[in-house]
């Protein structure tokens, strides 16, 4: 039996004008990359964001790893590419190698250096990801998807078990859109890795992720794509010639 990597049961969120979230029960297993779907304000970012403790739990409860929440330590074991590629500073004189080192900076204790294998890692990421010739270009000189491929490899470099992306892809465009999917595909499965992916591209995430959680401040589907394909509820919402073309199964 897979274990669980995340799970939250009754899992409901609040803000000044409300409820966000209500009522999210949900299982994601070792292996799982999980298309996280909805509308604008459905709540896709508030679920990533409160299982990173970004936002705050108002009732039920979440885990990661099997620990509660409130007492998980090890973030280590988890990866994170959050939304907004304007918190990167362009000007900000870092290349591709120092900012994908941040990656494991941040898990060490002072006094916070690189060693020789630190920096074997940072090539073997940059590798993986295609990017080693942008090694040493400092981060404005790049294009979005460029720069979404060092920012993928810096929350990868340290060997999260679990990957959590927070609409990665808004900024670039449909063919960038669709490698960035791919590549994200190829780690979760040459490394084993679990995904939660928030996009808003409904449409071709199914030609990637394993798994749908459809969202709009309540779970309205989780589960495969097949079974997404073949729910009652589901054709209701859409129509059958939308879910056909959702669940790229045919």
């Amino acid at each position: 039996m897979q274990p669980e990597i995340v799970t939250t049961e009754g899992l409901a969120c609040c803000y000044r004008e409300g409820r966000v979230l209500e009522d999210i029960s949900i299982r994601v297993l070792r292996g799982d990359y999980v298309g996280i779907v909805g509308p604008n304000g459905s709540g896709k970012s508030t679920l990533v964001k409160s299982l990173l403790g970004l936002v705050d739990i108002s009732a039920g409860r979440a885990a990661l790893f099997g620990a509660p929440l409130a007492d998980f330590r090890d973030w280590q074991r988890v990866g994170y590419l959050p939304q907004s590629l304007h918190l990167v500073n362009p000007i900000f004189p870092a290349t591709v190698h120092e900012t994908v080192g941040l990656g494991l900076l941040s898990q060490k204790s002072f006094p916070k250096r690189l060693n020789r294998a630190d920096r074997s890692k940072i090539d073997q990421t940059l590798e993986e990801l295609n990017i080693s010739d942008l090694k040493q270009k400092l981060i404005g000189e790049l294009s979005g998807g460029q720069l979404q491929r060092v920012l993928l490899a810096r929350a990868i470099v340290n060997d999260p078990e679990l990957l959590i992306l927070d609409e990665p892809t808004a900024a670039l465009d449909p063919e960038t859109r669709g490698l960035f999917y791919s590549l994200i595909g190829e780690i979760n499965r040459r490394r084993g890795v679990t995904v939660l992916l928030v996009t808003h591209d409904s449409g071709a995430i199914g030609q990637h992720a394993s798994k749908m959680l459809y969202l709009d401040k309540k779970v309205l589907f989780y589960g495969s794509f097949e079974q997404f394909c073949h729910s009652p509820e589901m054709s209701s919402l859409f129509g059958e010639h939308s879910q056909h073309l959702m669940c790229h199964r045919h």
